[in-house]
């Protein structure tokens, strides 16, 4: 039982370090799924769930450095009952949302993985109540998981742990996440990610003499088969990484197509009105140092807004409309940039890392 117990307690503490690591690798996309969480709560339980919206990057800061603490303590077999009764209060909690996020199918993807591995609400639940039964288990035998280490030394590798997720998660806040996950990485052709990996495979059920047959080629009811039901067996390939890349204004309309085409630096930012804007003397010097260089901005904002915005800063590049969302998930910045060459994404910076000239001429030879 010793050695299963061991086991049980490496295993559920690797997932959540893992599942913390790659969160913390990028702050703001745990930001945006809980801020979808309290809008939906909001709407389903009460109002006063709009109040933790702005709070939702603490919020989730906090809970993805809990969690890499508890994934450490637990494989540390460190103060085991404070770290199970931690553990089980936080497993009960995503339980909870999962559950509720399967059954009325209010949010899509629950982020449990960061974007590094997406999963649907009834995978996230099902992987939920797994850890529900492995927890439980780990709750019973607390006592004979021993520490690995001196009180000390686990006090101290604890704190450790604390202090580098924090280390790391800071850094992604004020640059970019360290790993890139989504389908706007450094390397990723967008036309290539917006088409689907394979085409549907469908397998149809039909009835003939009072039985169930299963084909992948449709049979027709002049050879005694009667349709019933039918399934794509590969749904998941047949889904393209991107989806709703758009990109559009209202002198040229769609401008998806030619964004795509030639090199292009993009200026991004999703809602003027709350961008960073020391940086916009180097980012518009930048702009005017590139004039070989085809820049477009892409904004979520208003037409008043981002013209109000422009000039303020007399950024000479005409802007395009793209969904806010979509933007977000391009760059964790904004404003950010993204240097493309016929639909590949050469470079992307942060607003504190605003890159020079040569910089940026160097990555299209």
């Amino acid at each position: 039982m010793k050695v299963l117990d061991k086991i049980v307690a490496f295993l559920v503490g690797s997932l959540f370090i893992f599942s913390g690591l790659v969160k913390i690798d990028d702050p703001m996309g745990t930001q945006i799924k809980l801020g979808e969480y309290f809008e939906v709560f909001s709407s389903d339980f009460g109002q006063f769930f709009e109040w933790f919206i702005p709070f939702a990057m603490p919020i989730g800061f906090t809970l993805i450095v809990v969690e890499i603490v508890l994934g450490v303590a637990l494989i540390l077999h460190y103060r085991m009952k404070i770290t199970i009764w931690a553990l089980t209060v936080i497993i009960s909690f995503f339980t909870f949302l999962t559950f509720y996020s399967a059954y009325f199918n209010k949010v899509t993807d629950c982020g449990c993985f960061g974007d590094a591995i997406p999963l649907t609400p009834w995978q996230s639940f099902t992987k939920d109540i797994i850890l529900v039964v492995l927890i439980g288990y780990i709750f019973f035998r607390k006592n004979h998981l021993k520490p690995v280490l001196s009180p000390k030394i686990g006090l101290y590798t604890i704190i450790g742990s604390a202090l580098v997720s924090i280390y790391i998660g800071f850094s992604a806040i004020r640059h970019l996440p360290p790993v890139d996950f989504r389908p706007y990485a450094i390397g990723d052709n967008i036309q290539y990610n917006m088409i689907p990996e394979e085409q549907p495979i469908f397998e149809y059920v039909f009835e003939k003499d009072g039985q169930d047959i299963v084909s992948e080629a449709y049979l027709t009811e002049k050879d005694g088969f009667t349709y019933k039901s039918h399934r794509i067996t590969n749904e998941d390939k047949t889904i393209p990484k991107i989806t709703d890349y758009n990109v559009w204004n209202e002198e040229v309309g769609d401008f998806t197509k030619q964004s795509l085409t030639g090199v292009k630096l993009f200026f991004i930012s999703y809602n003027v009105n709350d961008a960073s804007k020391g940086e916009m003397g180097d980012i518009v010097e930048l702009v005017n140092s590139l004039s070989e260089i085809e820049t477009i901005a892409l904004t979520s904002s208003s037409t008043t807004d981002f013209e109000k915005f422009r000039h303020t800063y007399q950024l000479a590049a005409p802007y395009f409309y793209g969904d806010a969302t979509v933007l977000k998930a391009m760059i964790r910045s904004n404003p950010g940039l993204m240097l493309f060459k016929d639909g590949t994404v050469l470079g992307k910076w942060h607003f504190n890392d605003v890159p020079r000239a040569e910089e940026v001429r160097d990555l299209l030879k």
